[in-house]
């Protein structure tokens, strides 16, 4: 897939939202891709699934490995294209990202890590820790959009299937904030349950 394919599945059902929003990085922007509104579609799922695996080809991967719930869908269709099994890690009652549900990775399990959208890779920097935690071992990191600026330090080789020029900022600076405009916080990073 192109880029401009990519974002006209993005575009095609008003994935990409204009405003002002506290990021699931806590920072801020007039931009926000919300990924779920197209993988909605398993067909849209599958095909951007495939087209991120493919950057990936060459590269031994046994298992993809993704935050939740961001990445959950995208790492399922990546590990689908690639033919090995996906698993998640989420947020435990502390806030931290682990691996539940009974996955765990074989010592040295070479694991492709995947997300939906990278803006400073917390929560993939989290999940690699949490792979290599477990005793699986962090091979490479892919993302359906990169909007991080070229910033992303991750330690391991990153792809994605698009770059996004879409500034954003830390609270302080925000020129959003500064204006008065309302925030919205439409990632689910911001949503817990009790427990």
């Amino acid at each position: 897939m192109h880029a401009d394919e990519v974002m006209q599945l993005f575009e095609r059902v008003g994935a990409v939202r204009h405003g002002h929003f506290e990021l699931s990085s806590g920072r801020h922007s007039s931009t926000y891709v919300q990924c779920a509104l197209v993988l909605q579609y398993p067909e849209s799922a599958e095909k951007l699934g495939r087209a991120l695996a493919e950057k990936f080809k060459g590269v031994q991967i046994d298992c993809v490995a993704s935050p939740a719930l961001g990445g959950v869908l995208v790492g399922h269709e990546v590990a689908r294209g690639l033919g090995v099994r996906a698993v998640f890690v989420e947020r435990d009652i502390s806030g931290r990202m682990a691996l539940r549900r009974g996955f765990a990775f074989q010592p040295n399990e070479r694991v492709l890590v995947v997300e939906d959208v990278w803006t400073t890779g917390g929560s993939t920097r989290e999940t690699i820790g949490v792979v290599e935690q477990a005793g699986g071992l962090a091979v490479a990191a892919g993302a359906l959009i990169d909007r991080s600026g070229n910033r992303l330090e991750l330690n391991v080789p990153t792809k994605a299937l698009i770059d996004l020029d879409i500034p954003s900022y830390e609270a302080f600076e925000c020129p959003l904030c500064r204006s008065g405009q309302e925030i919205a916080k439409p990632g689910s990073h911001f949503v817990r349950s009790e427990r």
